[in-house]
């Protein structure tokens, strides 16, 4: 399932800024992890989903729905000082890259045979407080009843001081008996195969990204582009044409 995409947008590249060490760990063990959104730090991150349901009779009940769900965060930001400052705070962080099919494409592909699950990928949008909580109460239909759609929507609405993510998420509803135990949810991948592009902290330095790709090349055999960020690279030097300079 596809949500806020536009088809053009399927094959973009997203990207996701993770620790050193995570990358390696994604190669060895050859798995995605997505986590339950109460380990997001967002305080209104599901908060459609733990609102309580009021019955005419008063009486007030409340869905578990949300321990069944799991989710991952990407952004489309090529470049972005902020992410690289907050996800990677003490210059450590590789960014990695994908599309949004190749990334949906590798959650449904480990999980076509599974019964009782769902799966979806989506752009969030950003909102007023006001208009998050409005469109919170709008979530369950008169009876309370509640779609795989609007489940899925309910993780893809974020306060407006969060826009400068750009988020792209992965998520994925489980039903299976017992489901919703674990914090994490992991399914097996081929990180040759997903991931399109490392890209190196841009405050490393050229001589310790040298060092930081050949590590990475021999821990994890990757053979795909391994570059460092260019975001803070001097410019070039600015030449004006005058025609005399008065003295």
């Amino acid at each position: 399932m596809y949500l806020n995409l536009k088809e053009s947008e399927l094959e973009k590249p997203i990207y996701r800024i993770i620790p050193y060490k995570r990358l390696i760990d994604l190669f060895k063990s050859r798995e995605n992890v997505l986590v339950k959104p109460d380990l997001w730090d967002d305080t209104f991150e599901n908060i459609d989903l733990k609102a309580k349901l009021r019955t005419k009779d008063g009486e007030i009940f409340q869905y578990n729905i949300h321990e069944r769900m799991y989710g991952q965060c990407w952004t489309m930001e090529r470049a972005s000082d902020a992410m690289w400052r907050i996800y990677s705070p003490k210059k450590q962080g590789v960014r990695i890259k994908t599309t949004v099919n190749n990334l949906l494409d590798s959650l449904c592909n480990d999980t076509i045979e599974r019964q009782n699950c769902e799966h979806c990928i989506g752009k969030v949008e950003y909102l007023f407080e006001k208009e998050l909580i409005k469109r919170a109460k709008s979530t369950f239909g008169n009876n309370g009843e509640i779609t795989f759609g609007n489940l899925f929507k309910s993780l893809l609405v974020k306060r407006k001081a969060f826009r400068h993510e750009n988020e792209i998420r992965l998520m994925f509803l489980d039903w299976v008996n017992g489901a919703g135990s674990e914090k994490l949810f992991k399914y097996s991948i081929d990180p040759h195969k997903l991931i399109s592009q490392i890209m190196i902290d841009p405050r490393v330095s050229y001589e310790n990204f040298r060092k930081i790709k050949t590590d990475i090349e021999k821990k994890t055999g990757y053979k795909g582009d391994i570059k460092r960020s260019l975001l803070y690279r001097l410019p070039e030097d600015i030449v004006v044409n005058i025609e005399k300079i008065n003295t």
